[in-house]
């Protein structure tokens, strides 16, 4: 854990201001709002990566056009949960106060959270379009995939909305299929980086920093008889995707704040001390502060190494200055994480 240091504290920052959320965030679907000239999309939007930027650009593009509100509607928790056939582990890439987060920074007036359940999945199309789309929105345009299925069976389909359409006067318009193709790969190629440490192509396909958040709890402070002393985290988000293990150069977030300081993380499972169990511990440069219970936002940068097993705590040490060194040479180029635009060793197992 984080703890007091003789020296002075010394952060190395960014301030930024508190980030004021502007979506209006809907769970409740017998009291929504009577919204203007809805222009809705339909869709997870999990890791709101530059593919689903694009569809979320046609859909303002459309509500300007017509002096609309943009609507999304997802689901919670992720129908695969409902729907598939026996246990089907969901890795996600944003939790739902972090999917909200960013779809406020990219403009979207209305969110509404669908729970989606047994009931709901089961429904009828006809059903799907008269009972829940067309009373509960009144939709102007409805801007959906041309695969899109929906309803019982997934018996609803493209076709089905444009029939309903005139009958009940509104427009539905296509999502290109080379988005939709767009959006299909680079979810899966965001989550196929992360689980190999390829944390450059991750970012580039989210167009931010992937971030997750942990709480810091007491660890057994080995890494402080070092030199490194560590924050040791808990992720309350089970289905939270974590990188794969090893060394990685980060940007920290401490709770509410918005300052930005600079470190390095390991994930892994402590060789050099014969740990037991996985862990998440983040050395942050140059800080002295208790810490212990505080939420950490972790913005990871880059990928430095894998885990490794050393002879002995020295030569774990002498390989944390070096990682130190690489880290802060690496963060010197980096771009801004996400929220200021709008040591580990493969050991950092070593608790603080």
């Amino acid at each position: 854990m984080i703890s007091p240091c003789s020296y002075g504290l010394k952060l190395d920052v960014i301030a930024l201001a508190l980030p004021l959320i502007m979506i209006q965030v809907h769970r409740d679907l017998e009291h929504l709002p009577e919204f203007k000239n809805a222009v809705i999309t339909i869709g997870t939007f999990d890791g709101v990566h530059l593919g689903h930027q694009q569809i979320i650009e046609q859909l303002k593009e459309e509500a300007s056009h017509v002096g609309g509100e943009t609507v999304i509607i997802t689901f919670h928790p992720h129908p695969r949960k409902i729907i598939a056939s026996g246990k089907h582990e969901i890795k996600i890439l944003n939790t739902l106060n972090e999917k909200i987060e960013l779809l406020d920074d990219k403009g979207i007036d209305h969110l509404v959270v669908v729970p989606f359940n047994d009931r709901f999945s089961h429904q009828a199309a006809s059903e799907y379009i008269e009972n829940f789309l067309v009373k509960k929105f009144r939709p102007h345009t409805i801007i959906i995939g041309y695969d899109h299925r929906f309803g019982k069976d997934r018996a609803g389909d493209y076709h089905l909305l444009e029939e309903f359409g005139l009958k009940y006067n509104y427009f539905v318009k296509e999502i290109p299929g080379h988005i939709l193709n767009e959006v299909t790969i680079s979810s899966t190629r965001v989550r196929t980086a992360l689980l190999n440490s390829d944390i450059d192509t991750a970012n580039k396909l989210l167009g931010y920093s992937y971030f997750f958040e942990g709480k810091v709890f007491e660890g057994n402070k080995r890494g402080r008889t070092i030199g490194y002393p560590t924050a040791n985290l808990l992720i309350e988000e089970e289905e939270k995707l974590i990188p794969s293990d090893g060394v990685y150069t980060v940007e920290i977030t401490i709770s509410k704040a918005r300052e930005i300081l600079k470190g390095m993380m390991n994930i892994g499972m402590r060789p050099t001390v014969d740990g037991t169990y996985r862990t998440i511990e983040v050395n942050i440069f140059d800080f002295d502060k208790d810490i212990y219970g505080e939420t950490l936002r972790v913005y990871v940068k880059h990928f430095l190494r894998g885990e490794i097993k050393f002879g002995g705590l020295e030569q774990l040490k002498h390989q944390l200055a070096q990682d130190k060194i690489n880290a802060l040479e690496k963060l010197g180029d980096s771009q801004p994480s996400y929220r200021s635009n709008s040591n580990l060793e493969a050991d950092l197992k070593i608790d603080s």
